[in-house]
């Protein structure tokens, strides 16, 4: 059975430095009809496994620690048995979510995680968190951006731990070089391409996005 890539939203909130938002959050699944890997635990740790079904859940990876991403990391993994991974320069803000259960593994650039015959690459793609990472799935032609890379420009950069300069020099130094037809899985909103989002590049510089 071949490798799919499976979506779920869910809703909950962001909360940082003192401010609390409504948000809804892309969940991404990537796997066949025995096993798979989840890309942020958002919110609903319930409805994910549900989604996630009879199927061994390999791993539960986070592309930063921002408290929306990882919420429902810790009950999803201890329903599942799935480990969870993360970038270790995020461990500090992993703590304000879940300041007496750590992770259960690193994430390091270059890793290849593997899962129903489809190898991950993760690229560490500091700039909205120190520690973020996206995950390319080159056989899927598909990128999982995590809060790096949106349709129509960076994440955002004005709250604590984040960056202008840095994300900028992750997308493109690490997300623009990739090939053209490769879809962007965001962590919030719609899809885009990296064909569809490179020619804007200085744009977000000159404007500071």
């Amino acid at each position: 059975m071949a490798a799919r890539i499976e979506h779920l939203v869910t809703s909950g909130t962001f909360s940082l430095d003192g401010g609390t938002w409504d948000v809804d959050n892309n969940v991404w699944i990537v796997g066949d009809d025995t096993e798979a890997i989840v890309i942020d635990a958002a919110h609903d740790a319930q409805a994910i496994a549900r989604a996630v079904g009879g199927r061994t859940l390999r791993a539960v990876v986070c592309t930063h620690a921002h408290n929306d991403h990882i919420d429902a990391a810790p009950e999803l993994a201890a329903l599942t048995g799935a480990p969870v991974l993360l970038h270790p320069d995020d461990l500090p803000l992993w703590k304000q979510t879940h300041p007496d259960k750590a992770p259960d593994a690193e994430l390091t650039d270059g890793q290849s995680i593997a899962v129903a015959g489809v190898e991950l690459t993760v690229l560490h793609t500091p700039g909205h968190a120190p520690g973020a990472v996206c995950l390319y799935a080159p056989s899927l032609a598909a990128l999982f951006s995590g809060d790096t890379l949106f349709a129509g420009g960076p994440g955002a950069t004005g709250r604590s731990y984040s960056h202008f300069p840095t994300i900028i020099e992750s997308i493109r130094d690490r997300l623009l070089k990739l090939p053209g037809d490769t879809v962007v899985h965001t962590g919030h909103g719609e899809t885009t391409t990296v064909a569809a989002e490179a020619p804007h590049l200085q744009d977000w510089m000159d404007r500071g996005f």
